[in-house]
């Protein structure tokens, strides 16, 4: 089976699957039209032959799927063993520049080269890295994810980081728009709020977005609410995806949604008491996703629902099919050709290959 969407459609949801191997089920949520990526965990590794077979099973159903993954360094690394490297949070490589700030960006670009490499050997399309949030040093989910406090190092690491990806072959995605770093509580679990006003955060945590406008291929918004801007958290917030991210500062790339399971995603404060779920009330994941969609994201995510059966995620897809017939969500061709420009365009170095690369074990070398 390898079922090809139109190039006029557009495959918004990226889900997960539930282990180490495709089932019946994951295979029937892939082929569905509405389907544009995969997002791997922990749990769907064992070593690197059943990853890059997985990744091939992936790829069988649906050779343009964007198969991604959560590998920034640090605490938030999936694939730790059988020949990976353990890479260093971000927050090394900002202290690296204290002492020597052109060492530190060689570092960073081979951080990104080995990251990418190593992922792309197995078959990974995609990383959803660099972190941008800036280390205002109150935030426990962010931490030592961040480069540094000063918005100009972490913009000049992150591109580092960003060209050492490129490099192999891998696009990548800034994150978590227009900043996480400042707010305390964590998203996964509750809705932050920044209520700083608007000219402060741009002139300080979305600098970044701004300086690296002709960088990045990809950016993920916040679960945050910023109030003085607008009562919807940044990822379904028109104003903060169109008209400041878009419009304003001038990116191109594609947008994903965070984790749509997330506490900070379904409570979504909205214009108008008859929208879907009502001021303040939970969303189901395909109101969620379709205000999303609506609100600037090209692509959504929804992740850790396959397990147990996974209704969850086809709930969602069914949802957003019956969203798009009912008009509140309009399929969008500009943000598929969006979607695919992020899948790598020239082949990977298997990792025997890899293991003899010149480039590559320079990299190694460079790692703080």
């Amino acid at each position: 089976m390898n079922t090809q969407p139109s190039h006029r459609a557009h495959s918004p949801v990226v889900l997960d699957v539930a282990g180490t191997r495709l089932t019946d089920a994951d295979r029937r949520r892939l082929a569905h039209p509405l389907a544009g990526g995969v997002i791997l965990f922990a749990r769907n590794w064992v070593d690197r032959a059943q990853l890059t077979t997985l990744c091939a099973e992936i790829k069988s159903v649906r050779a343009d799927l964007l198969i991604c993954v959560d590998h920034e360094g640090g605490r938030v690394q999936r694939f730790r063993s059988d020949g990976f490297t353990a890479l260093p949070a971000m927050r090394t490589l900002g202290e690296l520049w204290m002492k020597d700030a052109l060492a530190a960006t060689d570092a960073a670009s081979a951080l990104g080269h080995v990251l990418a490499a190593e992922l792309r050997a197995c078959g990974v399309d995609f990383s959803f890295a660099p972190v941008l949030d800036l280390d205002h040093g109150g935030s426990s989910v962010i931490g030592d994810r961040a480069f540094h406090r000063d918005a100009r190092v972490a913009t000049l690491l992150a591109k580092s980081v960003a060209h050492g990806m490129l490099r192999a072959g891998m696009a990548h995605c800034g994150k978590h728009f227009p900043g996480h770093g400042f707010v305390k509580a964590d998203s996964h679990v509750a809705v932050p709020v920044d209520r700083r006003p608007l000219k402060t955060i741009l002139a300080d945590d979305a600098a970044p977005y701004a300086w690296l406008s002709a960088t990045l291929t990809a950016v993920m918004p916040a679960h945050v609410v910023y109030p003085k801007v607008d009562l919807r958290p940044a990822g379904f917030s028109p104003r903060w995806l169109k008209d400041i991210l878009r419009g304003q500062l001038g990116f191109t790339g594609a947008i994903f949604s965070d984790d749509l399971s997330m506490g900070g995603a379904r409570h979504v404060e909205v214009t108008h008491p008859a929208e879907p779920g009502g001021a303040g009330s939970e969303l189901t994941y395909a109101e969620a996703a379709a205000l999303a969609l609506d609100a600037g994201c090209d692509l959504v995510l929804l992740c850790n629902q396959s397990l147990d059966g996974g209704e969850a995620v086809d709930a969602l897809l069914d949802g957003l099919t019956r969203a798009a017939a009912q008009g509140r969500w309009q399929p969008d061709p500009d943000s598929e050709a969006r979607r695919r420009a992020l899948l790598p365009q020239l082949p990977p170095l298997a990792w025997d290959e890899l293991m003899h690369d010149a480039a590559y074990q320079r990299s190694l070398e460079r790692l703080p």
